[in-house]
This record gives structure tokens, C-alpha cells and sequence, in this order.
């Protein structure tokens, strides 16, 4: 069900769709279920890129990188990279508990639910930190994941890996980085 403007309104919508046709519920990414198979990632990343020091991972409401952190719980660095105008982890991070958060910038449309999902925030607490990464970067590597491999990815697909070029975040010597690439809201427009 689609509705309103931002993740919450349209779950609102769902939820009555849901109710008034008797079909089961399915959250985007407040749900056990939905972090188990979001996980699923983590074990793909672990089987193809063995070895991995630190995994860099857009942030909307937690359900991956949830699922991501709770699968290497620890062995590997889970950084959660969000936009500036969108710090929904990020805040939540600082108060200690899923807070409502701003919605602004290019990826607000995925990136920005009014709060992050409160099955994932224990593990969010536990294993992920954050950084943040302003509209420019995130356009910047949108434009260089088409020049170097052709890859388009909408902005909030293209948020992890802006914070490795625009240096917010700087990996060690040596460390290794995956960096996880998503998103299916593309317009070739940067």
C-alpha cells in the first residue's frame, strides 16, 4: 500500500488495507522475520568476501543493517551511513531509544522513517556505529559508481559508499571494506 509522505504514513495505510482485507502484516524492517532475512546479506558478504575488517551500510530503519550486524555480531565493524538531513540512527544513538528524526535531503524518500525499528535498536546499540554524509557526496558517488562499473543506484543505495569517498569515513591501513550497494528507486539524474 502506497500512502503519504513518508515510511510511517505509508505503514499507516498498509495496516488498514491489512485489517480491512484480513491479510498478514509484513513490516519493512521492524519485525524479527524481516531482520532474519535481511541478515541473509551478511552471509552472502561472509561466503563471497571472506575476511571482510568493516561493512559500510545506508541506515532507513534498521531491518538491514540490523540484520547485517546481528549476524557478524562484533567479528565485523557494522557502520551505519546516513544522510546529514536524515540521522534517524543516529539520533536514536545519541537519546539512547528510537526518537522521532528529521526528514531531509535526497534520500529522505528511503532513508528516513520517523524512527528506526525497535526490534534492531538493542543490536543497533550493541554493534553499529554511524556516520554521516551531506547531498553532495551521496550525488558524487552516485556519478562515480556509473563511471567506474556502470552501476546505477538510486541515492539511498549510493549513501554507503559516499561515506568511503568523501572520507567520513577513513578506513585504516590495511582494513578491508564492503560496501553494500541497494536500492531500486533510480532516476539517471546526477
Amino acid at each position: 500500500m502506497i500512502g503519504g509522505d513518508r515510511y510511517g504514513d505509508a505503514l499507516d495505510a498498509s495496516r488498514e488495507w491489512s485489517a480491512e482485507h484480513e491479510a498478514m502484516e509484513v513490516h519493512a524492517f521492524d519485525q524479527p522475520l524481516t531482520l532474519l532475512g535481511q541478515g541473509s546479506l551478511a552471509l552472502e558478504l561472509a561466503e563471497q568476501a571472506p575476511g571482510l575488517d568493516t561493512v559500510l551500510v545506508a541506515v532507513g530503519g534498521g531491518g538491514l543493517i540490523g540484520g547485517i550486524a546481528a549476524y557478524y555480531a562484533g567479528d565485523v565493524r557494522v557502520v551505519g551511513v546516513e544522510p546529514e538531513g536524515s540521522p534517524t540512527l543516529t539520533d536514536a544513538l545519541r537519546a539512547g531509544r528510537p526518537v522521532d528524526a528529521r526528514a531531509d535531503g535526497i534520500a529522505s524518500d528511503a532513508l528516513a522513517p520517523r524512527q528506526v525499528g525497535k526490534v534492531m535498536f538493542p543490536i543497533a546499540q550493541r554493534y553499529i556505529e554511524t556516520v554521516l554524509v551531506t547531498d553532495d557526496a551521496i550525488r558524487a558517488a552516485q556519478a562515480a559508481l556509473w563511471d567506474a562499473a556502470r552501476v546505477v543506484a538510486e541515492p539511498a543505495g549510493a549513501t554507503a559508499y559516499s561515506a568511503l569517498l568523501s572520507g567520513a569515513y577513513r578506513p585504516e591501513p590495511g582494513e578491508r571494506v564492503g560496501v553494500v550497494v541497494s536500492g531500486a528507486n533510480t532516476t539517471v539524474d546526477f
